[in-house]
């Protein structure tokens, strides 16, 4: 038994960054909110901006691509195509993953943009290796 697949491994490691990415701008935003409000039904968005609106976003962004990541990873692991495609693929949407909100939060010019595009092109490598 050699162990789970390192795809997989950085699967995990994807969920690790999204749980703190969601803790992360969870205790953000309600700290500086309204604690009426958050224990309410939140019929009405409150607006957050600054540091804590810029990590809700990189949490929302994240959620919109992790579900297509955690797909083709799961689908190229289930056709036996893992390889170095897949590999590199997954290390590169972990990286750019941890980075983002870093860089969103920092608001360094274009950072952000070449973060998502690094972890971007993480899921267009494994997603290229259903094909080959």
């Amino acid at each position: 038994m050699n162990g789970p697949a390192p795809e997989l491994l950085l699967l995990g490691a994807a969920v690790v960054v999204g749980i703190v990415q969601l803790l992360w701008a969870t205790l953000a935003t309600r700290g500086r909110g309204d604690l009426k409000w958050a224990a309410g039904p939140r019929d009405e968005p409150m607006p957050v901006t600054g540091g804590a609106g810029r990590l809700k976003r990189s949490f929302e962004n994240f959620m919109e691509t992790f579900p297509l990541h955690a797909a083709v990873v799961i689908v190229t692991y289930l056709a036996a195509k893992l390889g170095d495609l897949t590999l590199w693929g997954g290390v590169l949407y972990v990286a750019g993953r941890v980075l983002h909100p870093i860089f969103y939060l920092v608001t360094i010019p274009y950072a952000r943009t070449l973060a998502w595009a690094v972890a971007f092109t993480g899921t267009l490598m494994v997603t290229a290796a259903v094909f080959l």
